[in-house]
């Protein structure tokens, strides 16, 4: 049976020692393992090894070996048990090692995907202009459930979701002055709806500020239909009149401005 002949320090890694075996046949280097394997094991000079024993130890050391994988990884930011379970599988760490390490690291308080929601709630709220539909997806995505997701979202209200969709609407309006009335709510509607807002949140915006144009929309008609007549400048009559409608019609204004402007072209004319 091989008998433990050495143990020494790594010198790269002073958390990890070199176990030396002989099995009759002189010393001779066999594996490494962990300082806290070494101790776990009460692995010392002159100990007996079985194949059985050796099998138990390699399993441990490769759970330590994962584990500070793990610990290394959540060095740098707050994770989901998703994401450590996704980043030791991409270190080809085997399944069943995954499912030991993830049960220590929630032993010992350095996952809780409870948490992990509401801070990121918290931090997309406060940084961001996004959404609660959009950061569920996320939060999905990232691989917390359910009932996580729904108590983390409680960290973001009504009130301050429809603050921020108020302050979209106002500045998407801002930047389309030109639009018409039906075409500028559109935009805002897409607007919020990329934003991840739901349609409640929405409608509240929306209705929140004034879309009315103090000339009735006539400027932002106008400006539109200048930009037609460039595009048929070489149309006249009958042809003209119905395509400058039906373009200024699609841009979304109604048929009783589009034929007041174009009242005003003749009589100008």
């Amino acid at each position: 049976m091989p008998i433990i002949s050495k143990i020494t320090t790594q010198q790269k890694n002073k958390e990890r020692y070199n176990i030396f075996l002989d099995e009759g046949k002189g010393e001779q280097y066999a594996f490494s393992v962990d300082e806290a394997v070494l101790v776990k094991y009460g692995l010392k000079k002159g100990m007996e090894l079985d194949d059985f024993f050796i099998t138990e130890i390699h399993y441990e050391d490769d759970i330590r070996k994962a584990y500070n994988l793990a610990l290394h990884y959540l060095t740098r930011r707050i994770r989901s048990e998703a994401e450590v379970r996704s980043y030791l599988g991409e270190k080809e760490v085997d399944e069943a090692i995954i499912q030991e390490v993830i049960i220590k690291l929630y032993e010992y308080q350095f996952l809780n995907d409870e948490q992990y929601a509401k801070a990121y709630v918290r931090t997309q709220m406060n940084t961001s202009d996004k959404g609660a539909v959009l950061i569920r997806s996320e939060l999905k995505e990232k691989g917390i459930n359910e009932k996580n997701i729904e108590l983390a979202l409680q960290e973001y209200p009504y009130e301050l979701q429809l603050e921020k969709a108020t302050t979209l609407c106002e500045k998407t309006a801002q930047k389309n002055q030109k639009d018409s009335e039906r075409v500028l709510k559109t935009k805002l509607e897409q607007k919020l709806t990329r934003k991840g807002f739901s349609f409640n949140i929405i409608a509240d915006a929306i209705n929140s500020i004034n879309l009315e144009r103090k000339d009735n929309g006539m400027e932002a008609l106008r400006y539109q239909a200048e930009k037609l007549q460039r595009k048929y400048a070489n149309e006249s009559g009958y042809t003209y009149e119905q395509k400058m409608k039906s373009a200024l019609y699609r841009k979304g204004f109604s048929l009783e401005q589009i034929e007041k402007y174009l009242n005003q072209q003749d009589w100008n004319e």
